[in-house]
């Protein structure tokens, strides 16, 4: 069972919070991030082939790096 965090981020039981699942197509993070967030993928590529591609660690980074950007 989740429950919502301080931060309004689910966490389990553990404590652990849920992380972006790697089936998120870039196109629906576009929703969230901004139309031109990851602007050299196609919308239908997968959240865990960009991860894997650009090296990064997580979503966080990205988006880190896409408002380093701007």
């Amino acid at each position: 069972m989740k429950e919502p965090g301080l931060d309004d981020r689910h966490r389990d039981k553990d404590g652990e919070i849920d992380r972006k699942h790697g089936n998120t197509r870039v196109g629906t993070l576009r929703k969230t991030y901004g139309d031109d967030f990851l602007s050299d993928w196609r919308s239908d590529a997968k959240l865990e082939t960009v991860l894997e591609d650009s090296g990064a660690e997580s979503l966080s980074q990205l988006v880190k790096k896409h408002r380093r950007r701007k």
